[in-house]
């Protein structure tokens, strides 16, 4: 593919480009960024683009793929308190400290829980892994995990509320 024909099939759909990964990764500038990973990507590849039958289509299923890659690099990264500081955002102290208060009891129930199930619940609900991962991470079957994690979730979810007696 020539450069004339990437401009072509590829530049035009910059915009949709950008406002799916702003729909992904909420901040203009990293949304920005991650087109432009995107662009270059497409331009590498571009030899093996005539191959696929809709361009745009492939371009927007890269853009995707990157944003959910990037965010998945970054709640890994970013620990539970921090996210909870981004969230809790102009909130008054009273309800920063209910959130404080919940995450702690939270972190308490799940220590309560088996060790597998607190291995699951905290790489899925926490570190955000997929099913197939964890399974294949902790030697387990796919159903396994799903039924573990559902138990789990279960058992937090029914603590919690014995215990804030709502």
């Amino acid at each position: 593919m020539s450069q004339e024909i990437f401009k072509a099939a590829v530049l035009p759909n910059r915009d949709k480009l950008f406002y799916l990964a702003q729909k992904y990764l909420v901040d203009e500038q990293d949304a920005e960024d991650a087109v432009q990973e995107v662009l270059l990507k497409l331009w590498y590849m571009r030899e093996s683009l005539g191959d696929y039958d809709n361009v745009a289509a492939f371009a927007t299923t890269v853009t995707k793929n990157h944003c959910l890659d990037r965010l998945k690099t970054k709640n890994r990264t970013e620990s539970l308190d921090e996210s909870y500081n981004i969230r809790a955002g102009t909130d008054n102290p009273h309800l920063q400290l209910e959130r404080k208060s919940s995450e702690e009891l939270i972190r308490k129930i799940i220590l309560l829980l088996p060790t597998l199930q607190q291995t699951i619940i905290r790489m899925k609900d926490m570190e955000e892994y997929e099913v197939e991962e964890i399974a294949e991470i902790t030697g387990t079957k796919v159903d396994a995990v799903r039924v573990n994690l559902s138990r789990a979730r279960k058992k937090v979810r029914d603590e919690y509320l014995k215990w804030t007696n709502i």
